[in-house]
């Protein structure tokens, strides 16, 4: 089944933005501006703009041929359509990116541990990837399930929907066993879920190169 984009609005995705933008921006400080950062899973190029606004020299790539393309329209970076299981920086002819960005989009993959590692040999050395994907935590998963909202939120009923479910340890254990050291965690969520700790909706990570 072909999943395509039917429109993109001018304005940025307001669900994944402003939910992990600062925190992404803050975990890539040590990343200097005009450096090469991906935006791998890019979709219509949303968090993209974000990353171009903060002064990188921004690349995406996506599966999605009419995301690609409305990404493109941005006029924000270089994207093109490619598999995160390929090799990601041959089709933009570079040899390494200095930082690459995964937001929302790791738990859709079949096999994330392919993901990590591609992820691991385009970037240079020191590098950095910031992961975001929804939260699963003892906490949460209790309270989901005392107030019987498990069908809820893992829901096996949304056409492509999430198949990978990762709590913070699980996600560190990925990453370290493809060769990064974990130096940055936050939770995320809208509204009164950003402050709460435990009972965030997402998190986001960031992983060094080593």
């Amino acid at each position: 089944m072909d999943h395509t984009y039917a429109n993109f609005d001018v304005e940025p995705d307001p669900s994944h933005r402003p939910m992990y933008l600062k925190k992404a921006l803050r975990f890539l400080q040590g990343v200097p501006h005009g450096a090469k950062v991906l935006d791998a899973g890019c979709g219509g190029g949303d968090f993209s703009v974000g990353l171009h606004a903060a002064g990188y020299d921004v690349y995406g790539c996506d599966l999605n041929v009419s995301g690609v393309a409305a990404a493109a329209e941005r006029g924000v970076g270089r994207f093109v359509v490619s598999s995160l299981y390929e090799p990601l920086a041959p089709p933009f002819g570079v040899a390494a990116f200095d930082a690459i960005v995964n937001i929302e989009v790791i738990e859709h993959l079949y096999s994330p541990i392919t993901f990590a590692r591609r992820c691991h040999e385009a970037l240079v050395p020191g590098g950095f990837l910031v992961v975001s994907t929804p939260y699963w935590g003892y906490a949460k998963n209790l309270a989901l399930a005392v107030t019987g909202r498990v069908d809820r939120a893992l829901t096996a009923r949304w056409e492509g929907g999430h198949i990978k479910h990762f709590s913070r340890a699980t996600l560190t254990g990925l990453m370290q066993d493809s060769g990064f050291s974990p130096c940055g965690f936050a939770g995320a969520g809208e509204g009164w879920r950003d402050a709460v700790p435990y009972l965030w909706s997402g998190m986001i990570m960031a992983f060094r190169k080593v």
